[in-house]
C-alpha cells in the first residue's frame, strides 16, 4: 500500500539551486502538493556528472520505497536515465593532458578528428554537438578504447531490480514549440534576468554546467549589450526550441520499442488516465 508519490528530478539544469526560475524547475505551488528531491540541491560551482545523479537518484529512490511511496522521476536528460537504469561504463580517469588538448581543438577540428579515430562515434554524433565530441574523443585518446567500447560493459544500473512504468511524453511538435516560446517568455523576466545577473557575478568557468544552460547565455547577452532585447528573446526561442527538438528526437528512438507514448498536447483531458495508469499496481 503506498502513501503518496515522491517526485524526483531529472533534469540536468534543475539540479543547481542558482537557476529556479531559469530552469523551470517546480514552484512553492507544485512542491506542496507531493515530495520533490533533487531539485536545487547543488551549487553552480559544483558539477553534477551522470554517474553523481544516478548515485543521489538511487538513494532518493530507496528513500522511498522505505516511505512506501511511489518513487516517480520526471525529466528530459536522456543520459540521466540511460545511466541510472543501465548502468556506468567504467571508463577510466581522462589524462588531463588529453582533455586539454581535445578542449583547445577549434569546433571545425574536433569532429573531423573524431571521424578519424572512432568512425562509428562520428556518426551518431552531430558535428555541432561539442559536449559528445569532446568526451568520445577524449576517451579513446586517453583510453585506447572507444567510447562505446566501455558502454558495452555498464555496471551498476537499476533495471532489472525494478519494476519501471515510463510513459513518454511526446506532443505534437507544433503545440510543443509554441510552449518553448512561451517558457522563454517567463524566463525572461525581471526575475530570470536577476538569476542569471547573480550567477554571472560568480565568474564560473564559461563550461561549467549550469552556465550552459538554455536562457544563460541569452540573457547575459543581453545584460552586457551584445543583444538588444528582441534579439535576446528570438535566439533563446530558437535555443529551447532546438533543445526540444533535440529531447524529442532521443525519446523516440532511444527507448525501448515497448515504451508506451502518449502523443497528444499535455493539456488535453487523457493525460490524467495516462498518467493514472503509472501508479497501478505494484
Amino acid at each position: 500500500m503506498r502513501a503518496g508519490g515522491v517526485v524526483i528530478n531529472a533534469d540536468s539544469a534543475q539540479v543547481y539551486r542558482d537557476l529556479r526560475l531559469v530552469s523551470a524547475r517546480p514552484g512553492a505551488a507544485d512542491e506542496a502538493r507531493a515530495p520533490h528531491r533533487l531539485y536545487g540541491t547543488r551549487d553552480g560551482a559544483d558539477a553534477c556528472s551522470a554517474a553523481d545523479w544516478a548515485a543521489e537518484a538511487k538513494a532518493a529512490i530507496a528513500e522511498a520505497h522505505a516511505a512506501g511511496r511511489l518513487p516517480i522521476l520526471a525529466g528530459g536528460t536522456g543520459l540521466y536515465i540511460r545511466t541510472l537504469i543501465d548502468g556506468i561504463a567504467p571508463v577510466p580517469e581522462i589524462d588531463p593532458e588529453v582533455r586539454r588538448a581535445v578542449r583547445a581543438l577549434a569546433v571545425g577540428e574536433a569532429h573531423p578528428a573524431l571521424r578519424r579515430e572512432d568512425p562509428e562515434a562520428a556518426t551518431r554524433i552531430r558535428p555541432g554537438d561539442t559536449t559528445r565530441t569532446a568526451r568520445a574523443l577524449e576517451v579513446v585518446r586517453s583510453t585506447g578504447r572507444t567510447l562505446r567500447a566501455w558502454q558495452a560493459a555498464r555496471s551498476g544500473g537499476i533495471g532489472d531490480a525494478v519494476a519501471l512504468r515510463p510513459l513518454l511524453l511526446l506532443p505534437p511538435r507544433d503545440w510543443l514549440y509554441r510552449r518553448c516560446d512561451e517558457r522563454f517568455e517567463k524566463i525572461f523576466s525581471d526575475e530570470g534576468i536577476e538569476e542569471v545577473r547573480l550567477l554571472l557575478k560568480r565568474r564560473l568557468p564559461a563550461l561549467a554546467p549550469v552556465m550552459r544552460a538554455i536562457g544563460v547565455r541569452e540573457i547575459a547577452a543581453f545584460l552586457d549589450g551584445a543583444l538588444e532585447r528582441e534579439a535576446a528573446l528570438a535566439a533563446g526561442r530558437a535555443a529551447t526550441r532546438q533543445y526540444a527538438k533535440r529531447q524529442y528526437s532521443w525519446f523516440r528512438r532511444q527507448p525501448p520499442a515497448d515504451w508506451p507514448r502518449f502523443e497528444a498536447a499535455l493539456d488535453c483531458p487523457a493525460l490524467p488516465d495516462a498518467l493514472a495508469l503509472l501508479g497501478g499496481g505494484e
